[in-house]
């Protein structure tokens, strides 16, 4: 069913817009740089896969133990000071890699990745539910959507830069500076935040939720939020956990060496993510974004399935497709389980941002798969993941009907 055309964001609300989304490129390249780093240091300091996916674990984990007092922080004082503290943190966990690659410490770099976690945390958790704000109810996955493309760019020039630096021209895991890369963008960051911390981003304002009796509403009696949460949480464990062993996966397939795998993960896979999120938000200005979700879920569960069965160069393109269907997931899971929480909002969006401790789940059960099986059944894993993405979109356009 059409949807009535009506504007992405409301004209009052388009420069804290165009703001807010030029911070998605930057924790898209924090992200995108770990599935470089994973292949990297298993060669430089002779680690199993399993062990190397710590490298995911850390950075994840500080958004589990950071989210709930981001969204504090957020309800306290505001998205722009979330914002800014965000971006201090990101900044200056990058500059730790510094002494990390003086040290050459497979620890302190962890240590280091958890504080950028940390930071992005702050980020995401202002940044995702005030782009569903500055503007209409119903243009709220798809706005989320297109500020959330520019998060795939920072994914596409991430495993490019780093690529080249990390590995030798034969393939191999060369003695590249891992620091130079994080120093460039903590220097950046910092500039960014130097910019919010001197400019001024409206508030939006929430009521309070009540019953007919005038009783207000909890969170969790909301139910398709709770379910919503489940299937966040999901979607970050395929979704990470194919990042973090793609190199891994086309290397040990025979089908290229490491440097050209972080190439083809750069315009093969992250190029079709950003182009599925561009992509996404034009079709969600004309059909329900409930509808878009259940046919890319769809594609998830057969691409995925393709992968593990094993059938030569039709798992690549699979695998590579895969990641246009995708896309529009995070975005537009996050959007639908905020609809009509009200004042729940920034608590809400808190614990939202909870769910990529996927990021430390998957890698380390796939990890763990491919260590005592192959590489090809690891993705049982993602496989399960996208089966409950799956069940929440069949829901959601149940819901809508």
């Amino acid at each position: 069913m059409n949807q009535k055309r009506i504007p992405l964001v409301g004209k009052q609300y388009t420069i804290p817009f165009i703001l807010i989304t030029s911070l998605f490129f930057l924790w898209g390249f924090a992200h995108a740089i770990l599935d470089v780093l994973n292949k990297h240091f298993q060669e430089l300091l002779s680690i199993s896969k399993a062990h190397s996916a710590f490298i995911q674990v850390t950075m994840y984990m500080g958004y589990f133990v950071m989210a709930i007092p981001a969204g504090l922080f957020i309800s306290h004082f505001g998205y722009r000071r979330g914002v800014v503290f965000g971006l201090l943190l990101y900044g200056l966990g990058s500059m730790l890699f510094i002494p990390g690659q003086y040290y050459l410490s497979f620890n302190l770099f962890l240590f280091a990745l958890f504080v950028i976690g940390c930071g992005l945390t702050f980020l995401e958790t202002a940044a995702n539910p005030y782009a569903t704000e500055l503007g209409a109810k119903d243009t709220a996955a798809s706005r989320l959507n297109f500020a959330q493309s520019f998060n795939g760019l920072g994914c596409i020039c991430a495993p490019v830069l780093t690529g080249f630096l990390l590995f030798s021209e034969d393939g191999q895991s060369g003695t590249g500076n891992v620091a130079l890369p994080y120093v460039c963008m903590g220097v950046v960051v910092l500039l960014v935040a130097l910019v919010f911390s001197r400019i001024r981003l409206p508030e939006i304002e929430h009521r309070e939720e009540v019953d007919d009796k005038g009783n207000r509403i909890g969170l969790w009696s909301h139910k398709l939020f709770v379910f919503g949460l489940i299937a966040l949480f999901s979607y970050e464990v395929g979704e990470i956990s194919i990042n973090s062993f793609f190199i891994n996966y086309v290397v040990e397939q025979g089908w290229m060496n490491a440097r050209d795998a972080s190439w083809v993960l750069s315009f093969g896979g992250l190029g079709l993510f950003m182009m599925g999120r561009f992509t996404g938000s034009w079709i969600m200005g004309r059909v329900r974004a409930e509808r878009m979700l259940l046919v890319c879920a769809t594609g998830t569960v057969v691409t995925t399935s393709l992968v593990l069965l094993d059938v030569g160069m039709v798992s690549l393109v699979a695998l590579l497709c895969g990641y246009a269907f995708e896309a529009i997931m995070f975005p537009t899971i996050f959007a639908l389980s905020l609809r009509g929480l009200g004042r729940h909002t920034k608590r809400a969006s808190s614990f939202l941002m909870m769910s990529p401790v996927g990021g430390v789940v998957g890698p380390l059960l796939m990890g763990v798969v491919a260590d005592h099986f192959t590489m090809v059944m690891a993705f049982i894993v993602p496989l399960a993941a996208y089966c409950v993405v799956w069940g929440y979109a069949r829901k959601m356009v149940r819901e809508a009907c």
